[in-house]
């Protein structure tokens, strides 16, 4: 299973972070290693001072595929969810100064939180569909699917042009504007339409 990430697919993040806006999507990933196993707190590394939440929908794929058409990119998954991306960003920012790779920042060990899958049979439109990260019970970001710069299906399309797509990989869709540092004693709670879909205590 690999884990393949889309970053600045919400141009209010994109402003946020003061980036450049892609004229294709920012493609990274991250090994299975970063999945934060389930009942397991997120501890923060000792190689950060500065580790951000990015929630962002999900999606796992259910067959192999290739040069996958973007009108055909649905019949690759039929389940979805919200996960957390962790950054280091204080780490993020040194490497990408130097114009190095970002993998020490976004894909360490406990990187990765996935949550509950559910059938996207339930939601009416993928296009249209709110999620949201809470902090202490404090909503800190929220989005919506139609603010991607490239939607699900265009992500699929656009991946298996590199990648082949296997059965179980999961795509991060990108995150809104709303990072900021996870301290030490947070509870992390991802929802989808109002749907709890994980929950995480950091240490």
């Amino acid at each position: 299973m690999k884990i393949i990430c889309i970053g600045r697919n919400y141009a209010n993040h994109i402003e946020e972070l003061k980036n450049e806006r892609p004229s294709e999507p920012v493609v990274f990933m991250k090994p299975d290693s970063a999945v934060l196993l389930k009942q397991h707190p997120f501890v923060i590394p000792e190689f950060s001072e500065d580790i951000h939440h990015e929630i962002e929908l999900i999606v796992k794929i259910n067959k192999v595929g290739k040069y996958i058409e973007p009108k055909f990119a649905h019949k690759y998954y039929d389940e979805i969810s919200v996960g957390i991306d962790f950054t280091a960003r204080d780490l993020q920012e040194k490497l990408k100064a130097k114009g190095l790779p970002w993998e020490k920042a976004k894909a360490f060990d406990g990187s990765a939180v996935i949550g509950e899958f559910l059938p996207k049979s339930q939601f009416v439109s993928l296009e249209n569909i709110t999620f949201e990260l809470k902090n202490n019970n404090n909503t800190v970001q929220k989005g919506n699917s139609n603010c991607m710069l490239w939607n699900i299906d265009e992500l699929i399309s656009y991946v298996s042009q590199y990648f082949t797509l296997k059965i179980g990989d999961i795509i991060f869709t990108g995150t809104p504007a709303g990072v900021a540092v996870v301290k030490p004693d947070d509870v992390l709670e991802g929802f989808l339409e109002g749907q709890k879909l994980f929950r995480i205590q950091v240490k």
